[in-house]
Parts: C-alpha cells; sequence; structure tokens
C-alpha cells in the first residue's frame, strides 16, 4: 500500500490547507484575468485616441506571453487595420474568432480586415478573401441579431460585393426591415445605396433625405446626401450639406473627417476642412475609423498642397510620432 504523499514540513496537508490552496490559486488567477482587463482597456483606449505605437507596444508582448488572449488578438487585429496593414492584421483576427467564435464584434472586426485585404489583392485571390470577409459579416449578423451596426456592414457588403462574393442588392433589400426597425436613419441610408446602385437616383435622393429627417445620427446623414450629391456633380448642394452636418455635429466626432474628406475631394475651402479635422483632434469622441495619425496626415496633405511644405511637416511628424509605420506618412516624409 501506497504512504500518503507528505508535504515538505513532513506532515500530511489537512483539508483545510488543501482549500486554503486552492482559494490563492484561485485569487491569483482573478488578480491576473484583473490586470489583463485593465491592459485590455489601456489598450482600447489608446486604439481610440490614435496612439497606434503605444497600443502594439502593449499588446505584443501580451499576445506572446498569452496566445489564447482573445481580445488581446482582437485589439492587435483592430490596430493594424487602423494603419491599412490588412495583411498583418488579419492573423491575430483569425486567432480572436477561432478562440471566441461566439463574440459577433471579432467576427465583424475579421471580416473588415479580410475585405481590406481583398482590395489590395490580384483578382482571383481576392475573390476568395471576399468571399471569407461575407461569411464573417454574415456570423457577426447571426450572432448580434439586434446590432443595427452590424446589420448595417452587412448590408453595407451586400450592396458593395459582386454575387459571385455573396453580394447583392436582393440579400440587401431583404435585410431592410430588420434595420429600418432598429435604426431608422441607417435603413434610409441602406435603401438609398441598393436604389443608387440600381440607378435609381431619384429615389436615392429621397432615401438619404428621409434619413436625415428620421432625427437620427443627423450630421452623419447630412455627410451621406452629400457624398451623393459629390457622385453627381452637384457640388454646391453638396457644400450646403457639409456646412449643415458641421453645425449639426456638436460631439466633433467622425463625422467631421468624412466631411472634410469631401471638402477635399472637391477642392473646396481648405480652411474649413482642416478646421473641421483639427475640431475632431480636440476633441474625446476620436475612434478607431478616424485615427489621429490618419488625420495628421490629410492636414499634412491639404497643407502641402496649399503650399506650406514647413506646417506638412509637422503635422506628417505628429503622425509618426503616434504610428511611426504609417506608409502615407512615410511617404509624405521621404518625398520632402
Amino acid at each position: 500500500m501506497k504512504s500518503a504523499k507528505i508535504n515538505i514540513s513532513g506532515r500530511v496537508p489537512t483539508v483545510a490547507a488543501v482549500l486554503s490552496l486552492l482559494m490563492l490559486m484561485l485569487m491569483t488567477m482573478k488578480g491576473t484575468e484583473a490586470v489583463a482587463e485593465d491592459q485590455h482597456a489601456l489598450a482600447r483606449a489608446e486604439l481610440a485616441e490614435g496612439r497606434a505605437d503605444d497600443a502594439l507596444n502593449l499588446l505584443r508582448p501580451m499576445t506572446k506571453a498569452n496566445p489564447m488572449d482573445a481580445e488581446a488578438q482582437d485589439l492587435l487585429c483592430r490596430v493594424l487595420l487602423s494603419e491599412d496593414r490588412a495583411d498583418d492584421a488579419v492573423p491575430p483576427c483569425e486567432r480572436a474568432v477561432f478562440l471566441a467564435p461566439w463574440n459577433a464584434q471579432y467576427q465583424l472586426a475579421l471580416a473588415h480586415a479580410s475585405g481590406s485585404k481583398a482590395q489590395h489583392a490580384s483578382y482571383f485571390t481576392a475573390l476568395g478573401i471576399a468571399r471569407r470577409a461575407h461569411d464573417h459579416f454574415e456570423a457577426a449578423a447571426r450572432l448580434a441579431p439586434d446590432n443595427w451596426s452590424v446589420l448595417s456592414d452587412l448590408g453595407e457588403y451586400y450592396t458593395d460585393a459582386p454575387p459571385i462574393a455573396g453580394g447583392g442588392v436582393a440579400k440587401a433589400r431583404a435585410l431592410l426591415p430588420r434595420l429600418m426597425k432598429l435604426n431608422a436613419a441607417r435603413g434610409h441610408w441602406l435603401a438609398a445605396k441598393i436604389a443608387e446602385d440600381t440607378k435609381d437616383f431619384a429615389t436615392a435622393e429621397s432615401e438619404y433625405k428621409q434619413a436625415i429627417a428620421s432625427g437620427e445620427n443627423l450630421p452623419e446623414g447630412w455627410v451621406n446626401l452629400a457624398a451623393f450629391y459629390v457622385r453627381h456633380d452637384r457640388m454646391n448642394e453638396a457644400v450646403d450639406c457639409i456646412h449643415k452636418a458641421y453645425e449639426a455635429d456638436t460631439a466633433r466626432d467622425p463625422v467631421l473627417v468624412d466631411a472634410a474628406n469631401l471638402l477635399r475631394q472637391m477642392g473646396r475651402d481648405d480652411a474649413l476642412a482642416i478646421r473641421m479635422l483639427r475640431e475632431y483632434l480636440a476633441s474625446k469622441n476620436q475612434t478607431e475609423d478616424a485615427p489621429a495619425f490618419a488625420v495628421h496626415t490629410t492636414i499634412g496633405e491639404i497643407l502641402q498642397q496649399d503650399g506650406d511644405r514647413m506646417a506638412a511637416n509637422r503635422e506628417y511628424e505628429a503622425a509618426l510620432a503616434l504610428a511611426h509605420d504609417y506608409a502615407p506618412a512615410l511617404r509624405a516624409i521621404r518625398s520632402r
């Protein structure tokens, strides 16, 4: 008969001692999880505020030390995607989805990363990648059927992608009742995209205006109508919509960046475009969709076009201080 295993003191551990050890281990695990969550929160803040280098310096050691940390993998993907590095972004997004396939936001991030990667690939390679993006957009919508943002992204994919890659106007139209119920403005926006894709421009304009009339997402509605006017060479009306978006956007959120980019596209009112971008940078409502380093780069490009090279260089340097690998800023600096 085997003797009881003894500890280093020579005594058989009591039940109380074993329970104490288990409690200590549990507390340690909880402490580790709390530290990880604090790091996740810090990385999310750095991502939102465009501090890509700081976020990567935090997330890379985290994912190396614990490859099973799905949240860190997802955040790493999103930081890389914010820098337009889709090839690098896809692998960590894939790991996040592998570790937590039930998470709709992880599925959505992988869909966006794959879609971005497809845009820069050869036709046949892009087709396969786009199909995978389609699968993850649909997975996100199944997992979060009441999330209007997820449904909106899926609808946008349907209108933009060809049927061979899982797109199609009929699919987008089938989403409309659900999206309209969750967010009327976004529902009218999708209806406008569908009408525009089918060359029904009168209905498209009406739907963009109904999105504004719904009272939801008002600044975004004005910018979407402005973009429609730009596409149809109605520049004065577009400028009027941009002014209305600027007045409505008291949050100074990424809508200002979209509005400024439209002004730049039209070659109109550089001063207003720069003012919008600077007000966005000064706000508390920055997001990864319009990262600060990209906004600094855009300001630099406008200033450079206007002949103020010194001020432009300061903006490029500000961008690279946040994201030293950001390709558009690097190209601008190297072309000096």
